[in-house]
């Protein structure tokens, strides 16, 4: 994996968990604005929209990046309209960052391997 791969599933990760936040925070304020006077709507609704805007980008550039398959993608992008699916995006990045980092370093090390037989 190279480092701009490593980079955009860096960034899905950094914007899953804050993204999946923000839609259950923007559920509780839908509730709380039908039974009280509490209206925070606008607020969460705003920054929910800009981190799912932020997590749509990220997607996409992962899905460039990986040549993830059209499952993968898909169940990715599900992720991300599921309450608590951006936990479990989260979650599968980075299994999926660690397996890429350690198949690396073992063709790193069998190159060098290769290099001084």
């Amino acid at each position: 994996m190279d480092l701009k791969t490593a980079s955009s599933l860096h960034r899905l990760r950094l914007v899953s968990a804050p993204e999946a936040v923000s839609f259950l925070l923007l559920l509780v304020c839908s509730v709380l604005k039908r039974t009280t006077d509490f209206n925070a709507v606008p607020v969460m609704g705003a920054v929910h929209g800009v981190l799912f805007v932020l997590y749509v980008l990220f997607w996409l550039d992962a899905w460039n990046r990986t040549k993830w398959g059209l499952g993968t993608a898909a169940l990715y992008f599900a992720l991300s309209v599921v309450p608590f699916g951006g936990f479990f995006a989260d979650r599968k990045l980075k299994a999926e960052a660690d397996a890429a980092v350690i198949a690396s370093r073992a063709r790193a090390e069998a190159a060098e391997g290769a290099v001084k037989a």
